[in-house]
């Protein structure tokens, strides 16, 4: 089958590698008919290359039809069309049964390279299709067929009809994006800020609207980005063009500051606003700007809502004001089928998130390489890329 491949910082390429063979009772083929690339594949693509190997298949975000189960799967069988959660939960262990799924016991890494990219000494989540030796080493879903693991519990049974796009979503955006909107906890008819307009950021301002949120604000600095928000019932602040954001905010409030903030930004932007470096197993840098303006824009008992992907410390985070100002603070992955039961009816008749435009990019697997590079560099109004093998 061909797949796109991991060489080494921002070089990625289509190959033939071997097709994937069900492993356990609990297995699942699908054969992908959808697959798109994330933000924080850009981390894979330009930052975290201790933590790759070359030869590893990338991908997260998945669906496609199943081509084989194993014995022990039952609630789906060849033929149905599926979404592929990104993280890879059994369903029944402690943290699954808290709804914690992507804490689950049974997938975690617990190798030592996992270990050494804790500071706490912790160890990492559960494991996550395509995302680094630290995370499972599991091969990933941009790639003509998936093996999907713990398939007894994780793939999602989408209707045939609508279109890929319509449920695609399903395995990453929309379940990350309604977390941090959950976390979040705008009150009815409440003011919340969105810091990066990315496809997480874009469906956070839409999720905070539809479940009552009075106003959003959205923060970024890429014209397309901001205009696509505003299409959708956002006010939008350019970052670029003020000396503080997070007090441009403030003073857009009238002075008190917004209910809840979502910093959607992580490490993935470059520039003035993130550049973290990984030396050995530890981020050396990490000027974590939006973050810090951010935290800035939220108010008096507020809360901040931290979706953005981070790997090690952080420095100067602010945890003296944000203690002084009693601010909540939520974060973590995405706990997918936590959500998904929500989600679904939302896609299966209308759209009122409006998931079917948010790609702004479609094409082949094998022009992957230039998806990657074009995303990376937000080159030609590129939002979000979803790949057809």
């Amino acid at each position: 089958m061909k797949a796109v491949v991991w060489h080494g910082r921002q070089d990625v390429r289509v190959e033939s590698v071997p097709d994937p063979e069900l492993r356990e009772p609990t297995d699942a083929i699908v054969r992908v008919t959808s697959t798109a690339i994330c933000g924080s594949d850009l981390h894979l693509y330009g930052k975290l290359a201790p933590i790759m190997r070359e030869g590893d298949i990338l991908g997260h975000e998945p669906m496609g039809v199943v081509e084989e189960v194993g014995s022990g799967v039952e609630h789906i069988k060849p033929g149905d069309r599926v979404v592929v959660p990104f993280n890879i939960s059994c369903g029944s262990c402690y943290f699954c049964n808290m709804q914690l799924y992507s804490q689950c016991e049974r997938t975690r890494d617990r190798g030592r390279l996992a270990e050494a990219a804790s500071l706490l000494g912790r160890g990492k989540g559960a494991s996550l299709f395509g995302y680094t030796h630290v995370y499972g080493a599991v091969p990933g879903g941009q790639a003509e067929y998936l093996r999907v693991p713990q398939a007894h519990f994780g793939p999602i049974k989408v209707p045939e009809g609508p279109p890929d796009e319509r449920f695609l979503y399903l395995s990453d955006v929309l379940p990350t994006s309604w977390q941090a909107v959950a976390y979040a906890d705008v009150p009815e008819g409440g003011t919340l800020a969105v810091w990066g307009l990315g496809p997480i950021g874009q469906m956070c301002c839409r999720i905070a609207l539809h479940r009552g949120a009075g106003r959003v604000i959205g923060v970024d600095a890429v014209p397309e980005r901001l205009d696509l928000a505003s299409r959708y019932g956002v006010e939008t602040l350019d970052y670029s063009a003020v000396d503080r954001a997070g007090l441009a905010v403030v003073e857009m409030t009238g002075g008190r500051g917004v209910d809840a903030a979502i910093d959607a930004v992580g490490m993935e932007a470059g520039g003035s606003l993130v550049d973290a470096v990984l030396q050995a197993t530890r981020v050396q840098l990490d000027r974590a700007r939006a973050l810090r303006e951010c935290a800035a824009s939220v108010r008096r008992g507020g809360t901040l809502s931290i979706v953005g992907v981070y790997a090690g410390p952080i420095q100067m985070f602010p945890l003296g004001d944000l203690f002084d100002m009693q601010v909540q603070l939520r974060m973590g992955q995405a706990n997918v089928r936590r959500w998904t039961d929500e989600i679904l009816p939302l896609l299966a008749d209308e759209d009122p998130l409006g998931v079917e435009e948010l790609a702004t990019h479609r094409l082949p697997l094998e022009e992957a390489p230039r998806a990657y590079e074009t995303f990376q560099r937000k080159q030609d109004g590129c939002i979000k890329c979803v790949l057809r093998p």
